[in-house]
């Protein structure tokens, strides 16, 4: 991230219409850029790239010019806030730039190479997808014209399709606002925006296609994978008459939502029937700071998912392949970071995808079916996947609170099933003042004396307070318990946009609520699904084998930053890689920050406590990979470790001669290892360490030694990654010793098919072994009663003697 103290220091902004210092998330799939025609003390063009989170400025004294002989002098200016990008207006003439600011070019960028190398080498070459300036163009600092006060640089257009003859004619082409058609005198006037003339009747609110939830995305090239946004749906018509933004129940929401009526008017387009949704926040939103931003007025952004009609055409009938390139082409020429965006498709197998939106704290994604056509009403063409428990409930009645200034404890929940309203549980955390507020005099104003649950009243209800069922909420929760109740309900805010009758939580229920027992002291749903169908083993003897292990497992992976393994449906459905906790983790899977390579801090996971294992299975956890080093010391390893992954034609005897053949060479550098069997094809080599040297040390000595190795038995080994080097050999893989890099766990399940434990065995037990994959979950009562291989090795520092040593090996 950069910094905008200096656009903050010059601006009163208790005087300038322009927006206030915000950095935000950098990246994402598309950069915007815009130029800005800026009438100050000279007339100018402020041409602008996203990057790091902030806009980098540059005032170009004539204009960009489309001509490639012209070179334009483009003076750096200071970093300005991406929210600049949709700034149009008039800035005070006694404030920093007073003068009119228009609109006058807007798109994405693609660097086409690191922006952060050509900035410091002066030399940024790029492509531009603007409404005017298109292809690509070059910046090139002059180093003669530096000085203290001016980093003055050259903007030139390169030699391509988009190129023109002429030095002003791309300026003088172009004299209106690219978003609002407006001239500079006309925004100086104040005019209202010049927005697009909509010739065809404007169409009628349809209802919306919903998405059925399961459990794992669907898989292969016939499904596309969006975000699963946490906000209110929106339909967008446009058309003769104005803009109307409704709900997903067909209710005129358009004053709620009125931040968004302008953007959306501004469509070029004659008629058109978009659906979407509304967020507030970055990323997917956040449904709590949607409710606030409603409320004060705060900034709405609109996300587009699928248009139903495009300029009089009804697309409902084709697929979404179709429709969805229809609504590329209108929302095509759009600021990506402005208040209308397209809904990014995420890219991969369904699988990926959803790890990798869980990874970033997401909801979930929806999966959508290419080929199918726009249909109203629940479909299981639209599958969606959750990160995040969450559903609607009714409220049904409210606890009384012994604290001073919170109105009730708790409310309690229903939903209706078949008609019937049926107890779901209660929530009593999550609110703040303001839901207190609103929620007060709304339950009064409902309050009825009988109890509205159809059949047998909950204990939990004995001394509640009943209301008439009409308001909807939204909570989060950890899982459904067998008798279809929420555990650990979160209130994240009231849902004005359904009707309490059309709230059903047996979707959810279902999914989660089998059945459920405790398992070392912690409560495990769905204990009889079968996750591995050969060897008969179900989600419960998982979390069993956990708890059974769970202390000697620990020994070797406590308090360490984790890689978790997940399977919600078992090997035979999708599973993926977590290190970073979402939402709905116990709170025995713990997180620690850790520094990244690019300076940033994440959230790592680890446990410290056989809960903590059996509280990760019960997320769906099947294996655990661990770092090389623990929390307390997290840059100092304690462990270094030789994965031996043999081609796929060697039989288990080679990689027990590639293991003994590891263990002579590291006893010769003066290090003591242990061999464990890791459930799979291979055998990882194992060298407890004293923490006296840090990552870089422990790698040059793992490649070290592994090169020296295959080159003297370059026929039986190799210390190449590359596939086509492992033809018949057995890989050395030096890189578990990485910073960042992790290894499967001692005693760890594995997901495959036999449902094998990776396992510590001494040498000569390694011997005497058939296969890498022999011991099961059945044998571990065995191996705990016998003391851990890799308890006995004494430990050592990879010091100046060992490296000496290995010196001396590497050259006999």
């Amino acid at each position: 991230m950069r910094s905008l103290d200096a656009y903050e220091k010059k601006r009163d902004f208790e005087a300038t219409p322009e927006p206030r210092a915000e950095l935000v998330e950098a990246g994402g799939d598309r950069l915007s850029f815009v130029v800005q025609k800026h009438d100050a003390s000279s007339m100018h063009y402020d041409f602008r790239l996203e990057w790091g989170g902030v806009l980098l400025s540059w005032a170009v004294t004539k204009g960009p010019s489309a001509d490639p002989s012209q070179k334009r002098l483009a003076v750096r200016t200071e970093d300005h806030p991406v929210a600049y990008g949709t700034f149009e207006g008039t800035i005070p003439e006694d404030e920093y730039g007073g003068g009119t600011v228009m609109l006058w070019d807007s798109g994405w960028w693609e660097p086409l190479h690191d922006p952060e190398e050509g900035l410091k080498d002066g030399k940024l070459h790029l492509r531009l997808h603007g409404a005017r300036m298109k292809g690509g163009w070059a910046l090139v600092r002059m180093e003669d014209e530096r000085d203290e006060k001016n980093e003055n640089w050259l903007l030139i257009k390169e030699r391509d399709d988009f190129a023109r003859d002429g030095a002003e004619v791309l300026t003088e082409s172009h004299k209106t606002s690219v978003t609002t058609g407006r001239t500079m005198r006309e925004i100086t006037e104040g005019k209202a925006p010049a927005l697009p003339s909509h010739n065809k009747p404007r169409p009628r609110f349809r209802k919306v296609q919903l998405a059925t939830l399961k459990d794992a995305p669907p898989e292969g090239k016939d499904w596309q994978h969006e975000a699963k946004f946490d906000g209110y749906r929106c339909v967008i018509a446009l058309g003769k008459g104005g803009v109307r933004l409704y709900s997903r129940n067909g209710k005129d929401w358009s004053d709620r939502f009125g931040a968004l009526c302008e953007p959306a008017a501004a469509l070029d387009c004659d008629s058109a029937l978009i659906d979407g949704e509304v967020i507030a926040g970055r990323g997917g939103g956040d449904f709590s700071t949607l409710q606030k931003a409603l409320k004060s007025g705060d900034a709405l952004t609109f996300h587009a998912f699928d248009c139903m009609v495009l300029d009089g055409e009804d697309l409902t009938g084709k697929p979404l392949s179709a429709r969805r390139k229809a609504l590329q082409e209108l929302f095509g020429g759009l600021p990506p970071r402005g208040p209308l965006r397209l809904s990014p498709i995420i890219e991969g197998e369904g699988a990926d995808a959803l790890a990798a939106m869980c990874d970033a704290g997401g909801e979930g994604i929806v999966s959508k079916r290419r080929d199918a056509p726009y249909r109203g009403g629940r479909s299981k063409a639209w599958i969606k996947s959750k990160c995040i428990r969450r559903a609607e409930f009714v409220i049904a009645g409210w606890s009384p609170s012994t604290k001073r200034g919170r109105p009730f404890a708790s409310l309690l929940l229903g939903s209706y099933e078949s008609g019937a309203l049926v107890f779901r549980g209660r929530v009593g955390t999550g609110f703040d003042e303001d839901d207190f507020k609103e929620l007060e005099p709304a339950l009064a104003s409902l309050a009825q004396r009988s109890a509205p649950f159809d059949g047998a009243l909950p204990t939990e209800g004995q001394d509640a307070n009943w209301v008439t069922p009409k308001l909807v909420v939204e909570a989060e929760y950890t899982e459904f318990t067998r008798e279809g109740r929420i555990r650990h309900g979160v209130y994240k805010g009231l849902r004005e946009d359904k009707e309490a009758r059309e709230v059903s939580a047996k979707a959810e229920a279902e999914t989660e609520g089998d059945d459920e027992r405790a398992i070392g002291g912690v409560r495990v749903s769905s204990v009889g699904r079968v996750v591995y169908p050969e060897a008969g083993l179900t989600k419960g003897e998982v979390a069993g084998h956990y708890a059974k292990v769970g202390k000697r497992m620990l020994t070797h992976a406590a308090d360490r930053p984790l890689s978790l393994l997940r399977c919600p449906d078992g090997i035979s459905g999708e599973c993926f890689f977590q290190k970073h906790a979402g939402k709905g983790f116990p709170d025995t899977v713990k997180t620690m920050p850790i520094e990244e390579k690019d300076g940033e801090r994440e959230d790592y996971m680890y446990v410290s406590t056989p809960e903590g294992l059996i509280g990760a299975a019960q997320m769906g956890t099947l294996e655990f990979h661990i770092w090389g080093a623990a929390r307390d010391r997290i840059e100092r390893p304690d462990r270094m470790v030789f994965d031996l992954d043999p081609d796929e034609e060697l039989d288990f005897k080679r990689v027990k001669a590639a293991a003994q053949q590891v263990r002579e060479g590291l006893t010769a550098c003066g290090l003591q290892s242990v061999p464990m069997v890791t459930g799979g094809k291979g055998v990882h080599v194992i060298a407890p360490l004293r923490r006296i040297s840090g990552w870089d040390t422990v790698k040059y000595f793992a490649r070290t030694f592994a090169e020296t190795l295959a080159d003297r038995d370059p026929d039986a080994l190799t210390a190449t990654m590359s596939k086509s080097k492992r033809k018949g050999r057995v890989f050395i893989d030096w890189l578990r010793n990485e910073r960042g890099a992790t290894a499967i766990a001692p005693y760890s399940l594995r997901a495959r098919p036999g449902a094998a434990v990776a396992v510590p065995v001494s040498w000569d037990e390694l011997d005497d072994l058939e296969r890498p994959d022999g011991f099961h979950p059945q044998d571990m009562k065995d191996r705990l009663s016998r003391r851990c291989p890799l308890l006995a090795p004494e430990a050592r520092g990879i010091g100046k003697g060992v490296l000496e040593a290995l010196e001396d090996w590497s050259k006999g």
